[in-house]
């Protein structure tokens, strides 16, 4: 591109910009050179100014003013119907009816792990990544099931090279050409307190990733939604990336989704019972007769921590980020470009930016900017009926989200060790145990071998497993 086109474009975005009072935008475009130019011009044209204007003056925005909530109606494993739901679940799986989609947007910073987070080793001996761990559960799922399950992989613009060539590296660990799609996250512009837009660079806007509930829109602009129709794909099972004790694809999940009279087929979600108050997820609950998730940030410490006649939380209800969606849900909810039918939430952060007077870049001390994103949760409001199914924390929740402490690598394979020495003494193996009731060895059950106890019938298996030792199977 000539430097004299990437100064037209700029100088044609001009009264667009002046008109929105973004016109500072293009502040320094005169210092660029042409390729910084174009890259600046590319941007700014990208930028939906319509919806951050009516972000900025507060419409469009999530409000936690719908009435105090109440605790949710769950059901569980133990639900009368659970035998009849899981059949219709094994159906769905049968017929090739279902795709699994994961949120895998973040880096592994927080780990120490230089790379995209799927790519962190997380199990217990092996330490296969994150990826691997699905890409073995979509393959074991093919083994009982005889169909072919797509799995579509959201990425971010700053991990999507790296996961697309980590997947073409490891020969998509076994599923076959065109099985994978990946989709890359969308992006929305940090503004500082009064509005405007922050610029990251003179020839880059301050970008921040639009949260995962931008999943869903992604999907629609990606192309996914329509080539999911056309597979014959009726549901989407959500899961994100941190988690390796995920089932991400339960046929009982399934069945009461798709065939329970207390849900629409439109939504649903897993909780676990929070192991305290102060456990960073949201909660379950009913609120203005809809059932939706009330972030751990949003509800007051003393909801949080009230007990019921049990002497239980209230609201115990966690949610751990595992959902399944209709296609047909989805894709009504983002027909409409401007909203993609979910509120905004608003945070207020440092974002490092360029100082407008001279242009210098600033690392600010006290928050400066605002970011907004969207939350996947916030589609069970929207739908006619939503259903919440209680499961087992030791059977299905150890995320991988902090360098050490809680939802650590250390905890998620001390987890993993608990639930698989479960699996096997409920098969009759002697495993031991330390003092506090864990696992005293490391043992890792891979999906294409078993996903449940039942499933290690007629397995061979080992008559005891004793302290420190470390057991594949």
């Amino acid at each position: 591109m000539s430097q004299l086109h990437a100064a037209d474009r700029l100088a044609s975005l001009s009264p667009r910009l002046e008109a929105a009072g973004q016109e500072h935008l293009i502040r320094f475009a005169e210092r660029l050179d042409p390729a910084a130019r174009a890259r600046l011009a590319e941007q700014v044209e990208s930028i939906d100014l319509e919806l951050l204007l009516r972000l900025t003056s507060g419409r469009g925005l999530a409000h936690a003013d719908a009435g105090e909530p109440s605790p949710p109606e769950t059901v569980d494993a133990a639900d009368p119907a659970a035998l009849d739901r899981r059949r219709e679940g094994e159906r769905l799986l049968r017929h090739g009816k279902v795709a699994a989609f994961t949120v895998a947007g973040g880096q592994g910073t927080r780990l120490g792990w230089n790379g995209p987070k799927g790519t962190f080793p997380a199990t217990v001996v092996t330490g296969r990544p994150l990826f691997r761990v699905f890409a073995e559960q979509i393959l074991a799922t093919q083994d009982r099931f005889g169909a072919e399950v797509p799995w579509y992989v959201m990425t971010s613009p700053a991990n999507d090279a790296e996961t697309q060539a980590f997947f073409r590296d490891n020969n998509r660990f076994g599923l076959a050409p065109g099985q994978v799609c990946f989709l890359v996250q969308g992006t929305m512009p940090s503004v500082d307190l009064e509005g405007r837009i922050l610029l990251e660079a003179p020839d880059r806007v301050a970008l921040n990733p639009d949260g995962h509930g931008g999943s869903l829109r992604a999907l629609r602009e990606s192309g996914a939604i329509e080539e999911m129709k056309a597979r014959g794909i009726e549901q989407i099972s959500y899961f994100q990336v941190d988690n390796p004790l995920v089932r991400i694809l339960d046929p009982l999940f399934l069945g009461f989704h798709a065939a329970d009279e207390r849900s629409s087929g439109e939504m649903s979600g897993k909780m676990v019972p929070k192991r305290n108050a102060a456990e960073k997820v949201g909660v379950f609950c009913r609120r203005g007769g809809r059932t939706g998730v009330v972030e751990y940030s949003d509800l007051p410490k003393s909801l949080a921590e009230a007990r019921d006649a049990d002497g239980r939380l209230r609201f115990r209800a966690g949610n751990i980020a595992v959902h399944l969606l209709s296609v047909e849900f989805v894709d009504r909810l983002t027909a409409d470009p401007l909203t993609s039918g979910l509120p905004y939430h608003r945070a207020v952060k440092k974002v490092p930016c360029l100082d407008l007077a001279t242009g210098q870049r600033i690392e600010p001390s006290e928050p400066n900017g605002v970011k907004f994103e969207t939350f996947v949760f916030d589609a069970m409001p929207i739908a006619r009926k939503a259903l919440v199914m209680e499961t087992s924390r030791l059977e299905e929740f150890a995320p991988i989200k902090n360098a050490s402490g809680e939802d650590s690598p250390a905890s998620s394979r001390q987890a993993q060790s608990d639930r698989h020495a479960s699996w096997l003494e409920a098969r009759g193996v002697r495993v031991a145990r330390d003092a506090d009731g864990h696992a005293a060895a490391r043992i890792e059950i891979q999906p294409r071998t078993a996903m449940s106890a039942g499933e290690l019938a007629g397995k061979a298996l080992p008559d005891r497993i004793d302290p420190g030792s470390e057991v594949v199977i």
